[in-house]
């Protein structure tokens, strides 16, 4: 029996856990596990407990604990562990082309810091995440050559793998979509209109531009609502105290995904200011109420709203911009663009199974 490794050490939480989960979702639907010995490499066995039965799971709970460790790992232990054992495929779910023995290898790789706009000032609030926007392509260009194929979400992100590194290998394959709501339209308030930002507060989530803009408008006819109160880190702290007297924000706290998505019933428009993401989940959920959206005009964006003839577009660096568009809206003079969607060459999969069949053939 061949054998299929994935290995996601430090996946815990999040996208990226589900990613993993969706991963062995299809695996097991397909029946893979009956034809191939499948190994999963996790971070705790507990996360994966309803796969215990159809995948030998291997636990790497100290892989956190720092980047020596989670190195030691990809680099040494487990070409160590593929020498002794015959890996057809090793799948990589985690940003990092190990070093291995296998006849075909596949690195998952869904952080797009190294193409974000690089500001220093931000190292305030995390400086993890800034050293990941300078260093994170030197951590993908390791042994990224050795690669049967590296997996993106984007094809943005692919474009930009293939301008950054000396590969021609990319895949686009798109993320499943867990979009388990029904939208039931509700009547709006129309003489307080409503736009809403969820997200956790991360300074390249850009919450501020929504602020900014609000302060520009100053009028008493619309609310935006944020999904953070302000104790919840250094950016929401800078954030809360800096624009805590303007009225038309309201800090709602972080909501539970099911508060979110009755909020998406409630609500007149969506901004979505993010200046970097992986995919823009909310975007995605937000479509399917075919109400208006302000979005960053990044190409993420774009290529996640897909066809949608109520979208307007704004560079989200620019405060006065949003504020005239969220003017627009308000006054019912909204310029929508004209968004569709755009084709995808090869090598391409619309979805996990297409992903599975693609690598495993």
């Amino acid at each position: 029996m061949k054998t299929l490794v994935l290995s996601g050490i430090n996946l815990f939480e999040g996208g990226p856990l589900s990613i993993f989960y969706d991963c062995l979702d299809e695996i097991i639907r397909q029946h893979v596990n009956e034809h191939y010995h499948i190994v999963a490499f996790v971070h705790k066995k507990n996360l994966f407990e309803k796969y215990k039965n159809d995948v030998e799971l291997i636990e790497f709970q100290d892989s956190r604990d720092s980047y020596f460790k989670r190195l030691r790992y990809e680099y040494v232990y487990f070409y160590e562990y593929s020498k002794l054992h015959d890996v057809d495929v090793w799948f990589s779910l985690h940003d990092i082309t190990p070093h291995v023995k296998a006849n075909k290898i596949y690195t998952y790789c869904h952080n797009p810091s190294p193409f974000m706009k690089k500001d220093i000032t931000k190292i305030k609030y995390s400086a993890t995440n800034v050293a990941f926007s300078f260093f994170y392509k030197y951590l993908y260009r390791i042994n990224i050559k050795s690669a049967t194929g590296i997996i993106v979400q984007h094809n943005w992100m692919r474009e930009e793998f293939l301008k950054m590194f000396p590969i021609t290998n990319v895949i686009v394959a798109r993320p499943t979509m867990h979009v388990d709501y029904e939208y039931i339209p509700k009547a709006q308030n129309q003489t307080c209109k409503t736009f809403l930002f969820a997200s956790y507060p991360r300074y390249f989530k850009n919450f501020e531009i929504i602020c900014e803009a609000c302060n520009i408008l100053k009028r008493n006819d619309f609310e935006v609502w944020f999904t953070l109160k302000g104790d919840e880190n250094a950016y929401a702290y800078d954030l809360r105290k800096r624009y805590k007297n303007i009225k038309n924000i309201k800090w709602l706290g972080i909501q539970p995904r099911e508060k979110v998505l009755e909020m998406y019933n409630q609500i007149n428009y969506m901004i979505f200011p993010s200046t970097l993401e992986s995919w823009g989940l909310p975007i995605s959920e937000f479509k399917l109420t075919g109400k208006p959206m302000l979005l960053a005009d990044l190409p993420y964006a774009h290529e996640t709203l897909g066809a949608y003839d109520k979208a307007i577009f704004f560079n989200p660096y620019d405060e006065k911009e949003l504020a005239i568009e969220m003017e627009r809206l308000l006054d019912g003079k909204e310029k929508f663009a004209i968004a569709s969607e755009q084709p995808i060459r090869q090598p391409f999969a619309k979805n996990w199974e297409e992903l599975i069949h693609l690598i495993l053939k």
